[in-house]
């Protein structure tokens, strides 16, 4: 497999993100208003920041790299009010998006462990 551009993990670990959280929250409601809710507060970069946060005692150091070089990706200038959230919800996507394509055993770990939090 060729190597991808850290964006691109970045780009992918957002959407395997978010469609692992609708997954889980389509049976909390019938309500669209309520599920739209549930899953923006899941998916919003203050959330994975803090998911990131929840993992960094676990990591590998290969699995620091990634991080530490997916958390020094550009931020685009409509974030830069919140700069350092970003830049940790930016590090996790980029983590998502490598584990889903690089080493699915140790996403679906991840995964489950953070399944805890939902």
């Amino acid at each position: 497999m060729t190597e991808m551009n850290l964006r691109h993990y970045a780009y992918l670990g957002d959407a395997v993100w978010e469609l692992f959280i609708r997954e889980h929250t389509i049976f909390r409601t019938q309500n669209s208003k309520d599920l739209h809710k549930i899953t923006t507060d899941k998916v919003k970069a203050s959330y994975q920041a803090e998911m990131l946060l929840m993992l960094e005692e676990e990591l590998t150091e290969e699995e620091k790299e990634i991080a530490r070089r997916g958390r020094n990706l550009t931020v685009p200038v409509a974030r830069r009010s919140n700069q350092t959230e970003y830049r940790q919800a930016t590090a996790f996507e980029t983590l998502i998006g490598w584990w889903y394509l690089k080493d699915k055993e140790r996403f679906k770990i991840i995964l489950e462990k953070l399944e805890k939090n939902l």
